[in-house]
């Protein structure tokens, strides 16, 4: 029979081994995350219909390497854009040195805010995305950004507005663990750039009401009545507003015609209250004009029955068309 003897030297030796080769192998080394986030484009926008504009962007998170079944948590952090913000809540979009209120948000309904972690506003933060890696340490998933142009801003000029995400304004920190975002702060921290805009062109609008000279006798004497026309036109928007000749195509504005089947009582439409600047549609002769605001801006409408002869008694009517050119 033959006895191995194993020294005190050897097995020491050996633990030291193992130990080294342990160490060696740090856990997760392989993990391995890209994200990107599309573009968020609002497209046309008519900020003087005083609501709200929406559009989506898409993240999404490609990781791989970090071994079956483990959770990758990714904390995609959004800071102010090259807008800038100064609360948090609204961002910028700019146009010059303009500035149209929005803001990124986490939720559909678009009350929750999508910050960051990484920046001074610590009530608006980063969403917290869980990741399951599949068969060969591989996982991708995706979340919407959601946006919104906020309502109350008709006044501003038209124009493309923009706001640039990239480098520290995209700070996506990621890792294999149970901690939350404000602990995993910017570890692993990479960028994915994406950009936002609304593009504002000028408009117009226009609305009118009914001018109505009301139940007269015989007509030995002007009948006068009013109404009001409002014009709504992006801020520094130009425009001119003519009224056709009617139904009867009248030339002079001053010689319309109401209508009951083949009898007629001329009248006059005019700009002003004297009935002296009759309202017709050659530009920069009879035409009213004015530069928009964003908000409606009301013009009234003079209408005169002079004297005539009077026709049959009944309802007598014309329609007039109103366009506005910008």
């Amino acid at each position: 029979m033959k006895i191995r003897w194993l020294t005190f030297e050897g097995l020491l030796c050996a633990i030291g081994a193992a130990a080294m080769i342990a160490s060696a192998t740090p856990a997760h080394a392989g993990l391995n995350c890209t994200f990107s986030i599309t573009n968020l484009n609002f497209g046309n926008v008519d900020l003087t219909a005083n609501t709200t504009f929406d559009t989506t962007g898409t993240f999404t998170a490609n990781c791989s390497g970090g071994g079956t079944g483990n959770v990758v948590r990714i904390c995609p952090n959004i800071n102010a854009g090259t807008g800038g913000t100064t609360t948090g809540n609204p961002r910028f979009l700019l146009n010059g040195t303009t500035k149209l209120n929005f803001n990124l948000y986490q939720d559909s309904a678009r009350t929750t805010v999508w910050g960051s972690y990484l920046w001074s506003f610590p009530s608006f933060t980063a969403p917290t995305i869980n990741l399951t890696l599949g068969n060969g340490g591989n996982g991708s998933t995706t979340a919407t950004v959601y946006g919104r142009i906020s309502a109350g801003q008709q006044t501003l000029a038209p124009g493309t507005y923009t706001s640039s995400f990239s480098g520290t304004n995209t700070q996506i920190a990621y890792d294999i663990t149970t901690d939350n975002c404000a602990t995993i702060g910017n570890k692993n921290a990479t960028s994915a750039s994406f950009t936002v805009t609304a593009t504002y062109p000028a408009t117009c609008s226009v609305s009118t009401a009914t001018l109505n000279f009301g139940s007269q006798g015989v007509l030995t004497a002007n009948v006068d009545a009013s109404s009001t026309l409002t014009a709504t036109c992006s801020s520094t928007t130009a425009y001119t507003i003519a009224l056709n000749g009617g139904n009867a195509g009248a030339t002079d504005p001053t010689q319309r015609k109401m209508s009951k089947a083949t009898e007629q009582i001329t009248y006059g439409l005019y700009r002003d209250s004297a009935r002296s600047q009759a309202w017709g549609s050659t530009t920069g002769t009879n035409t009213a004009s004015g530069t928009g605001s964003g908000l409606g801006q009301s013009f009234t409408v003079f209408g005169r029955v002079p004297a005539q002869t009077t026709p049959s008694p009944g309802t007598y009517s014309d329609t007039i068309i109103a366009t506005l050119t910008f």
